[in-house]
């Protein structure tokens, strides 16, 4: 059996740069673990789209690599936040290479490096199909379950983790039916009223929305579904929003944004976003979304998703899908991407450590 070899790897500062091509080997490992449990490659990003996000200074990411022969077989990052104590960690080995440690030895370089740094909350997921026979884990939410056996779950439970939440992908084959939207649509705007607007934009944030953006994407650390997960206590203002701009100019996917628009305050009060390849034969990837509670009762995110299916249908025609993302608890937001169409496709199961010692220094984003 070939001996196998850990080390970070150096990620290069632009497309092309040194190290492009092990940047590149990587994101095929990333995009075949993926497919293996999503059943497909519609899931995939192109490493010169995984590329800006790797460098966004802000959230800062560390990548870790295994190789055999030198080959590349796996991977392990470490994303975290230099303010707070939480790590995410991920860990990924190619079905051949699997069972001969390496996704051992991945883990416990990259979980020995957040300890030394003072990390004491670690957090993973890990992708798991649903039509495994056999004993299954229930998320403590009460919303979906994982299997017990799998590879996964085992990893996971002897690492000292426990479920946390269940995540599912979903998949919506376009062209949507247009009876179906419109009948929605008129049904969304009755509840909605005259005080709530559609307003849409692509690229970079317009400046008189900049605020508003701001005070959304720090709200979907409270307002959106996170169970008993920590996610830190990132602060967004007008100048982080602009960041974020930057580092989406940079991918060669479009970004698409929907959002409503109070108009009694002129406030935005929900959006989504999606993320549009150049490639017509690949889908359309939904990123976040989000209507803030004190506004919600009113279908802003049936309407949401209905205009957002309708502009990429507009503007950019003849992707075979629109993909997405939702914790199982997320009710609402299910039940509007169901009555539209979007089918399970497969679901991930979302873990969380705090080892003894520290004492559970996690904070529930709803409290």
């Amino acid at each position: 059996m070939s001996e196998f070899i850990v080390s970070e790897m150096a990620l290069p500062a632009e497309v092309g740069a040194e190290g492009w091509s092990d940047f590149v080997a990587m994101a095929a490992i990333r995009n075949d673990v993926q497919a293996e449990v999503l059943g497909s490659h519609e899931w995939g990003f192109e490493p010169e789209e995984l590329l800006p996000p790797w460098l966004d200074p802000v959230n800062p990411k560390r990548l870790f690599v295994a190789h055999v022969d030198g080959g590349m077989v796996g991977r392990a990052t470490y994303e975290f936040s230099i303010d707070d104590t939480v790590a995410w960690i991920a860990v990924e080995v190619l079905p051949p290479f699997r069972g001969r440690g390496i996704g051992t030895a991945l883990y416990g370089y990259v979980f020995d490096l957040a300890t030394a740094e003072g990390k004491t909350i670690f957090q993973t997921d890990f992708y798991s199909r649903n039509d495994e026979p056999g004993a299954r884990i229930a998320s403590p939410s009460g919303f979906g379950s994982v299997d017990a056996e799998s590879v996964s779950s085992r990893f996971a439970q002897a690492r000292g983790y426990q479920l946390e939440m269940v995540l599912r992908f979903s998949r919506l084959p376009l062209p949507a039916s247009k009876r179906v939207l419109d009948e929605f649509r008129r049904e969304a705007q009755a509840k909605a009223g005259a005080d709530y607007r559609i307003v849409r934009w692509e690229g970079r944030t317009p400046e008189r929305w900049l605020d508003d953006a701001a005070e959304l994407r720090g709200r979907m650390y409270t307002d959106a579904p996170h169970g008993n997960l920590d996610m830190g206590d990132e602060v967004w203002n007008a100048n982080r929003v602009r960041a974020l701009d930057e580092i989406d100019a940079q991918s060669p996917r479009a970004l698409l944004v929907s959002a409503v628009e109070h108009i009694p305050s002129n406030r935005l009060v929900a959006f989504t976003e999606l993320m549009v390849p150049s490639e017509v034969d690949r889908p359309v990837i939904q990123r976040d979304s989000l209507v803030l509670k004190e506004h919600r009762g009113h279908r802003l995110g049936m309407l949401l998703k209905i205009d957002n299916i309708e502009a990429v249908t507009a503007t950019r025609p003849g992707h075979p899908s629109i993909n997405t993302t939702n914790a199982e608890e997320n009710s609402f937001m299910l039940a509007v991407n169901e009555s539209v169409g979007f089918t399970p496709v497969a679901y991930a199961g979302v873990w969380k450590f705090v080892p003894a010692d520290t004492g559970d220094r996690s904070v529930n984003p709803g409290s």
